[in-house]
């Protein structure tokens, strides 16, 4: 079935249906991640998005409920140059095909994701219709044009929880999957054939907000030994502060930072009383409550192969990204410290208060998918709020 992909300046693409038939409409952005196609989709930071993927065969080795970052898809279509004809892979619980199907999203196979890829670069990321209906190309076009994107949208509360939980409490779904069996005693195997490492003891309780968080940073906070207190994003600084963490940990999601007073709000009544950390929009957030704003990308950093250069010690890590927006460091107050920045646009990446125990980054320590590069943050964190607690 012939599917179109018209953006809102005019230019469209034809190529095959797969996934779910209909229409659908988002901002369109590419990222350039070589693996990870289901944790992309199910990232709930891709919320009000269409997402193409730069490379050119995806779905071969299908889909499985251990790679999910959340448990459902939240792009609102996906744009591939190959649809793999075979899901190759022993984990493999169905092919990506069905996958989308199930979930209603609509996806095409069969255009030029490099000229795509190339326009958004030139032109930017805009807004797009994914649709298999029987239209015209000027009808495409006309449904991006008069659709949303994702400037001023409040799409966190779309996907923050209903009420608060405790993160697996059974210690069970935090458990790091591996492949090294050794001498059995340091991991578990479950009747699939799976093997996971043991999880080490709590040490720490912290309350997280929630804006859309990836199963990963949950994963990686319990790896480390953190007990999780999971929140809604319009939790009140009062209702955390009575729970009376350790820290506070700011979680990645969708939309325009902008559009969030509510959460603005809340952090700057956290700031000073608890450690906290930030992570891709937690950390924007935290420009905000700290008196900062953030701007819009151009077609903003999606993918594994970010590099990221620490100012304070000259260190550079590739990191996997997935943001549209960016802090501008011109409106942070002079107690608040730019540590990182993106080596090919110049973009901050990472910031600290330079009196109290707060900082953040843009990019993702727990990947998925990605390089771990930057995964001792989590680490980091376990050690500020050890140093918070033995000052006077």
């Amino acid at each position: 079935m012939r599917a179109i992909l018209a953006l809102e300046d005019g230019r469209h693409f034809i190529g095959e249906s797969f996934g779910a038939i209909g229409s659908t409409v988002g901002e369109v952005c590419f990222n350039t991640s070589m693996t990870g196609y289901q944790e992309v989709l199910t990232d709930p930071s891709y919320r009000g998005q269409i997402v193409a993927m730069t490379y050119p065969e995806i779905g071969n080795y299908g889909v499985n409920a251990l790679d999910q970052e959340s448990v459902e898809p939240h792009v609102r279509g996906f744009v591939i140059e190959e649809l793999s004809p075979i899901s190759s892979n022993w984990r493999s619980h169905g092919t990506l095909d069905d996958y989308l199907k199930r979930f209603k999203i609509p996806g095409v196979q069969g255009i030029d994701t490099r000229a795509l890829t190339r326009h958004l670069r030139d032109k930017g990321a805009m807004k797009g219709c994914l649709t298999s209906d029987d239209i015209s190309v000027e009808e495409a076009v006309r449904r991006a044009v008069e659709g949303e994107g994702v400037i001023g949208m409040d799409y966190v509360k779309e996907v923050t929880p209903a009420a608060a939980f405790d993160w697996d409490p059974e210690d069970k779904l935090s458990r790091k999957w591996t492949i090294v069996k050794g001498d059995g005693e340091n991991v578990e195997i479950t009747e699939e054939g799976e093997v996971f490492e043991k999880l080490a003891p709590t040490r720490h309780f912290i309350v997280a907000y929630d804006y859309g968080m990836k199963l990963n940073i949950l994963r990686r906070l319990r790896q480390e030994g953190f007990k999780v207190r999971v929140v809604p994003a319009d939790t009140s600084a009062a209702e955390v502060l009575a729970m009376k963490p350790e820290g506070v940990f700011l979680s990645n999601g969708p939309g325009d930072p902008s559009a969030l007073g509510y959460v603005h709000e809340s952090l700057r009544g956290l700031i000073g009383q608890t450690p906290i950390f930030g992570i891709c929009l937690g950390h924007q957030m935290l420009s905000y409550a700290f008196g900062g704003k953030t701007f819009k990308l151009k077609f903003g950093h999606r993918g594994g192969n970010q590099p990221v250069k620490d100012l304070r010690t000259g260190k550079v890590t590739i990191t996997s990204q997935n943001h549209g927006f960016a802090v501008d460091p011109e409106s942070l107050p002079p107690e608040v410290e730019v540590t990182h920045i993106n080596l090919n646009d110049g973009t901050v990446e990472g910031m600290r208060h330079k009196e109290l125990p707060i900082f953040s980054v843009q990019y993702h320590p727990e990947a998925a998918p990605g390089p771990n590069d930057a995964s001792y943050f989590f680490q980091q964190f376990a050690n500020l709020i050890e140093e918070s607690h033995r000052k006077p």
